[in-house]
């Protein structure tokens, strides 16, 4: 398994002591040497295959409502911007466009935006863990704006990661959805890939699920297979994890053994409507001829099925 996963990369010192500093975002953003990642509808802000991080200098006025702190490194410090959904698109009655903020508005004309998804294993080591980190954080804050205990809406505090409530004083953080995903394969050695209902036509990839309370990251594997592909399996060893932002999941990787030697693998036709087993030579015929469209780069579950394979596949 490569050991530098795309969205498990990082170069900056997270320098979490300092997010409850007060007035942080603040004196950051006067700070000649602070770099800022501009987000959209959960997209990034890019030049290439990098990162477009502007000078928070330039910028207009930080809204520390709206930024969090990433950490730093020697070249200074990293805050992530979310930029109002609506910017630039505001009307009045006669349909006129209104101008909020004519700096943002000229600035996001000028830019062009990606989504991780797809840009994430281009993107260098400093810049991947900024974007995972900048994703993961923002879509937080937009699914969580309110009060789990009373239903009041929250203020952002501790520099981007907490939400405080005024009316019951509660604090909450960031949450990280555990999931697992494995490579399951036979005596063999075929590997076993699923087509989810959801899924584009031909896409096929490992089977995955999330961790259910009460249960062990192990069992959750053998229980997920058992669930969307009929088949028992044993040897469940871990491999390697990967944060998922998408909206916020860790994705803890498995290797896992079939423990029949020619199961009869049978789907719920519900979450998998297709399973298969793969011979390498399989494999590269399905994937070459088109037959087979395997996940992204970006994913850990390509790196688990050429982990198996032994080489890259193209695709």
């Amino acid at each position: 398994m490569r050991a530098d996963l795309p969205l498990a990369r990082s170069t900056v010192d997270p320098d979490a002591v300092s997010r409850s500093r007060p007035g942080l975002v603040t004196a950051l953003a006067g700070e000649a040497g602070t770099r800022v990642l501009l987000l959209r509808h959960g997209h990034l802000a890019l030049r290439g295959t990098a990162l477009d991080l502007r000078p928070a200098t330039e910028l207009p006025a930080l809204d520390p409502e709206h930024v969090v702190y990433l950490g730093r490194d020697d070249d200074g410090a990293y805050l992530a911007l979310t930029l109002p959904e609506d910017l630039g698109d505001e009307r009045d009655l006669d349909g006129v466009p209104v101008v909020g903020d004519a700096a943002l508005v000229d600035l996001v004309a000028g830019l062009t935006f990606g989504h991780l998804r797809d840009v994430g294993d281009a993107l260098g080591d400093r810049d991947a863990g900024l974007a995972t980190t900048a994703v993961a954080v923002a879509s937080w804050h937009a699914r969580h704006p309110r009060c789990p205990r009373c239903g009041e809406m929250t203020e952002v505090v501790d520099a981007g990661w907490v939400r405080r409530c005024p009316a019951d004083h509660s604090l909450h953080y960031p949450r990280t959805d555990p999931a697992v995903i494995m490579a399951v394969t036979d005596g063999r050695d075929r590997i076993l890939l699923g087509h989810a209902a959801h899924w584009p036509q031909r896409r096929f990839s490992t089977l995955a699920g999330y961790v259910e309370p009460g249960e062990s990251v192990e069992a959750a594997v053998r229980r997920e297979v058992l669930e969307e592909a009929g088949v028992v399996v044993t040897d469940v060893e871990f491999v390697a994890s990967q944060p998922w932002p998408f909206p916020a999941s860790l994705m803890l990787g498995f290797r896992a053994r079939l423990a029949e030697a020619d199961p009869e693998v049978r789907v719920d036709a519900e979450e998998i409507t297709e399973a298969r087993l793969f011979t390498r030579e399989e494999m590269r015929a399905a994937v070459e001829a088109g037959e087979v469209l395997l996940p992204t780069r970006a994913s850990i579950a390509l790196a688990l099925i050429e982990d198996w394979y032994g080489d890259t596949l193209r695709h």
